[in-house]
């Protein structure tokens, strides 16, 4: 390791605290892991505590803070990779390689552990190798997997076809089918200006697409009107961390739509005067960083983007920077985003203040995801009417869907608000459909006596997952698979999320292994209520969604595991003694104390005298 190197990096980026997440990165590119004394000295040339530094590199699953494999596999954990044959697929490459649980003997050539959802639910069971996705996964390529592991050979010489990742688009509208001139909406806003479009925006009722439905108009206004000082900037922010599983409508656009992305940022800078703007990529995605620094790179050389600018339309040096996220589901939240983009834990803040008025470095910040920027731009080069034509009064224009789990077509699918549940379930090929997860693990479970219901914000809001599961699902095991995935993805901030996430884990895990007692469901509800009104943050607030709602809509599922009318405990404490009385050698006293306390208690019961 060198201290060099490690100052270069640094240096790399201006030695700017701000950029840490970015300097861990490379640094990690570099080594490989990252050792404390390269965070120590990372923080010496930042002027950083070591464990400030640790602890914003502890907080993100992709730092490896312990030496990892020359190949690093990582198996979707996802609940439709897992129901695909993902960890199975796990155990058979463990296999494959002779390597068991805790041991390797392969130390320092492969790694193997898992991930949460990888954004490849439509193509799974998927596996990260070194941070490179390969899809559609079986028993044959696990096997030729281990083969070119034990081979040595570099992901270069792997067949190619194993890293692709498709689009499965298989409904479009007027989102995916646009065919969009880029710099068009720069053009029409200039004619109109900044006003015309933020009420153009207002008229359409355009919302964000990311899950909460906030006014698009309303949050950039805000920040619009929001004053500067000390001569700080407004700054545009794209929420590319889609974390939510099942959800990766926004890895297609990234692919297919990203001039339409870079446009309608640059727009919302034209609007509310922003010098410059990042794309918070999930490093789930980094595969498509090349292509997204390839998109920018031509409106740079157009003239659609930069500081070297040609067009009259354009914000003044307006410019864009892609930044990496490094794995923590809550930096979906656009604070715990923003103190992610400083380089720090990304914890939730409190508001307000809103980040429209104190976003990035305090400064006046819009944080909008993908699909709300496309949507955007095309708004305002179409027209408020021709939005409006799409979807219901409530809710206008379309929605991206991101179908996965059990039908024959899953993929992405562009509806209008107002469409039946039903009407996607026959589009996507569903059978026997036994329920359906809105919105991810935090959204809604529908049991099919709902499926009548629509897509909407006055009905099913969602940020685009759409996780079907047949009949040969059990119910009771997807809620206990997301009230792991929440326990796993807390940020710790706050107690009652740290330590009621992992309670609400250890009652279904109870409840599996058949010691379920009517007071566990009791505890239960108590301690979601609990969540609810006290956690910090949506991530607790949302924990136990998936409980309560298959409880109520699925009871016959949760019976048969209730085996007690009152309390009985997991754990036997007497039986997890014994071993350590036996290599104690008291056995025999204890039993001759048992026998004592017998006599005695036989004793009374007779009415002797002790």
């Amino acid at each position: 390791m060198s201290t060099t190197k490690v100052r270069s990096i640094v240096q790399l980026h201006h030695s700017k605290p701000e950029r840490l997440l970015e300097i861990l990165h490379d640094l990690q590119d570099e080594y490989h892991w990252l050792s404390p004394e390269i965070l120590s000295e990372t923080g010496q040339e930042l002027g950083l505590p070591f464990t400030k530094i640790y602890g914003v590199a502890s907080f993100y699953s992709f730092f490896n803070l312990h030496p990892v494999g020359d190949f690093n596999i990582l198996f979707a954990d996802n609940i439709t990779d897992r129901h695909q044959g993902s960890l199975r697929y796990a155990k058979q490459l463990k296999q494959e390689l002779w390597i068991e649980e805790g041991h390797s003997p392969l130390d320092g050539l492969v790694s193997i552990g898992t991930t949460s959802c990888t954004g490849m639910c439509d193509q799974g069971p998927a596996l990260l190798i070194n941070e490179i996705p390969i899809t559609r996964l079986d028993s044959d390529r696990v096997k030729q997997i281990a083969q070119l592991v034990m081979a040595k050979k570099p992901l270069s010489e792997w067949p190619k076809s194993w890293f692709d990742v498709v689009d499965n688009i298989h409904k479009t509208g007027p989102l995916l089918g646009s065919d969009f001139e880029p710099g068009s909406a720069l053009r029409q806003a200039e004619i109109l200006g900044s006003n015309v479009v933020l009420e153009k925006l207002a008229i359409s009722h355009l919302r964000g697409r990311g899950g909460a439905g906030y006014p698009t108009a309303s949050k950039w206004q805000a920040c619009k009107d929001a004053p500067l000082q000390n001569g700080a900037s407004r700054v545009i922010v794209c929420n590319a961390d889609e974390g939510e599983p099942g959800t990766f409508k926004d890895r297609v656009l990234l692919n297919v739509k990203a001039d339409l992305l870079i446009e309608g940022m640059t727009l919302a800078a034209q609007v509310v005067g922003a010098k410059y703007g990042f794309i918070y990529l999930r490093n789930e995605y980094r595969y498509l960083k090349p292509k997204l620094e390839l998109a920018l790179r031509k409106r740079r050389n157009s003239g659609l983007l930069g500081m070297h600018s040609t067009r009259d339309f354009l914000p003044l040096g307006f410019d864009i920077e892609i930044r990496l996220g490094a794995g923590a589901y809550v930096c979906g939240e656009e604070t715990a985003l923003l103190e992610s983009l400083e380089g720090k834990r990304g914890t939730p803040r409190n508001r307000p203040p809103f980040p429209v008025t104190e976003g990035y470095l305090g400064q006046p910040t819009i944080v909008n995801n993908v699909e709300t920027f496309c949507y955007a731009a095309l708004i305002t080069a179409n027209g408020s009417d021709w939005f409006k034509s799409y979807g219901t009064q409530s809710s206008s224009g379309t929605k991206l869907i991101s179908v996965s789990g059990d039908c024959t077509k899953p993929g992405i699918y562009e509806f209008e608000f107002g469409t039946p549940v039903s009407e996607i379930l026959i589009a996507c090929g569903a059978q026997h459909t036994h329920c359906v997860q809105i919105g991810g693990p935090c959204g809604i479970t529908l049991a099919p006596s709902e499926f009548n219901r629509r897509i909407g914000f006055e009905d099913l809001p969602t940020a685009g997952s759409f996780m079907v599961f047949d009949r040969t699902r059990n119910v009771f095991e997807i809620a206990r698979q997301f009230t792991h995935f929440f326990a796993h993805e807390s940020c710790g901030f706050c107690t009652p999320c740290r330590v009621g996430s992992h309670i609400l884990s250890d009652h279904m895990d109870k409840l599996a292994r058949g010691f379920g007692s009517q007071i566990d469901l009791s505890e239960i509800k108590e301690l979601s209520l609990l969540l609810q009104k006290t956690s910090h943050c949506g991530l607790g607030q949302a924990i136990c969604k998936p409980i309560l709602d298959t409880l109520h809509k699925f009871p016959e599922e949760y019976q048969p595991l209730i085996k007690h009318d009152s309390f009985n405990p997991a754990f036997d404490l007497d039986a997890a003694l014994s071993q350590a009385r036996q290599m104690t050698q008291r056995q025999d006293a204890n039993a001759h104390l048992e026998k004592s306390n017998s006599t005695i208690l036989s004793s009374n019961e007779t009415g002797g005298v002790i």
